[in-house]
């Protein structure tokens, strides 16, 4: 089984009909599309917003248990508003907060970390990569942290690392490892 369908299997178990989610996202199209994927799992998006500022204005006032957010809109980007969000304070300073771009760059990538979001995830993205990030931050265990300006989960991951994500040191690390094994066992055979 892939490790999609091993995640997908894994997260039979959790519950989200009742997830409060706000959908923030200054594309009409993007936010139904995101809006139809959740729906998809049984989430119903309760807030859609078009810009950040409408999202910060519903923020005060309800609390949500899952935030998904475009990174590039006009005026205040979506990397402002979850710096904005994790100096909120109760209730939704721990909310966890995916991600969304059409293109993704490194540079995004650790923008997205250093505001405190849990996961950035490339548009269009299928409903079970979504799926699958959702159950994994819904299962993240990482402690929150402040240091300086950074307040959000703890930017190291440790065993448990999430879907899709490998260092490329890693890969490198394992690469070598198997040459020198296959190596070793011509060698061996000769």
């Amino acid at each position: 089984m892939s490790a999609v369908g091993e995640a997908l299997r894994d997260s039979a178990i959790i519950n989200l009909s009742g997830a409060v989610t706000m959908v923030v996202d200054d594309s009409p199209f993007s936010a139904e599309i995101t809006s139809s994927a959740l729906l998809g799992f049984g989430i119903k998006t309760r807030h859609s917003m078009r810009s950040a500022a409408e999202a910060i204005e519903a923020l005060r006032e309800v609390e949500v248990d899952l935030l998904v957010v475009d990174c590039e809109m006009p005026g205040m980007d979506g990397f402002e508003l979850v710096h904005w969000l994790r100096r909120s304070g109760p209730p939704n300073a721990f909310v966890p907060v995916i991600m969304t771009a059409a293109h993704i760059r490194r540079s995004m990538v650790a923008k997205a970390r250093d505001c405190g979001a849990n996961f950035i995830i490339t548009k269009p993205f299928s409903a079970a990569s979504l799926l699958e990030r959702i159950v994994w931050v819904a299962r993240d265990g990482r402690a929150f942290l402040e240091v300086g300006d950074y307040f959000g989960p703890d930017r190291r991951f440790r065993d448990d690392r999430p879907p899709g994500q490998e260092r490329r040191s890693e890969v490198i690390r394992r690469a070598r490892f198997e040459a020198e094994k296959a190596a070793a066992r011509a060698d061996t055979a000769q």
